[in-house]
């Protein structure tokens, strides 16, 4: 069962946590339905382990093997190594990153080459407005954040943007499903990740210019809880804004030869 993020009737939003992961070794992730007037988006859809358990219970809201689109935001497996799955059972168009365009194939070796001649779109590095029924669903560039080609993905009729791997909070699985509460006590539960996996603070003043030109109500993470309302979004990009992480952190240290023997 899902979590209903938005619903107006015509437009649905849901959210989906940790399908395949809860006695496994794998990151829990969340995984995000978009309908509008009958159209279907999947957001991240996430590995192998979670295909089976998503596939049944995404069932319960649209014809599984008529998804219409499949999207990608970068090459992670916790992304993108399901997309066998869906390519092979679904009539699902998948877009991804076009960094990622030629490797991509790598993770579908019973897919038909035609498949990606004729059913998958690269989304350039500029972003793009991809159409979901009668709206458009916004490829946002969001690269080194924390992938060399990533996107996020802005839904402007519920003005939820999908943030990817950033924002996450992977050390607490209890997260997931919940909107933050506390923003000074959750910031704790992100910075670890952020400062090991996200490029440089330079890239996140970047992404903050951006978004602050959209009209968010609420920011989802592909990893635990998320930021709802505009007071907590406007905490969580400033905070963004503000980090240090990634390379503003290395020194000299970091880059040693570690001792080896050589006979």
């Amino acid at each position: 069962m899902g979590t209903e993020l938005f619903n107006n009737g015509n437009h649905r939003c849901i959210a989906y946590h940790n399908h395949g992961t809860e006695s496994a070794e794998g990151v829990a992730s969340n995984q995000f339905l978009i309908v509008d007037n009958g159209v279907s988006a999947l957001l991240d859809p996430g590995g192998e382990i979670s295909y089976q358990s998503l596939h049944a219970t995404i069932g319960d809201e649209i014809d599984v093997k008529n998804l219409d689109l499949l999207l990608l935001s970068h090459q992670d497996p916790d992304v993108a190594s399901s997309l066998s799955s869906w390519m092979m059972n679904t009539r699902c168009k998948a877009f991804a990153p076009k960094v990622w365009a030629r490797f991509l194939p790598h993770l579908c070796r019973t897919c038909r080459a035609s498949m990606f001649t004729d059913r998958f779109v690269s989304i350039p590095d500029e972003g793009m407005a991809i159409t979901l029924g009668s709206c458009d669903i916004v490829a946002l560039p969001a690269h080194f954040l924390h992938s060399d080609g990533n996107f996020q993905f802005y839904d402007p009729v519920s003005r939820i943007l999908f943030s990817g791997d950033l924002g996450s909070s992977i050390s607490i699985h209890a997260g997931a499903g919940d909107a933050v509460e506390d923003f000074d006590e959750h910031k704790h539960h992100m910075q670890g990740f952020h400062r090991r996996h996200m490029a440089s603070g330079k890239i996140g003043k970047l992404w903050a210019n951006m978004v602050r030109k959209l009209n968010i109500e609420c920011i989802v993470p592909q990893h635990g809880a998320w930021f709802e309302g505009p007071e907590m979004v406007k905490r969580f990009i400033d905070w963004v804004e503000n980090e240090e992480c990634g390379i503003d952190l290395l020194s000299e240290k970091q880059y040693e030869v570690p001792y080896y023997r050589s006979h």
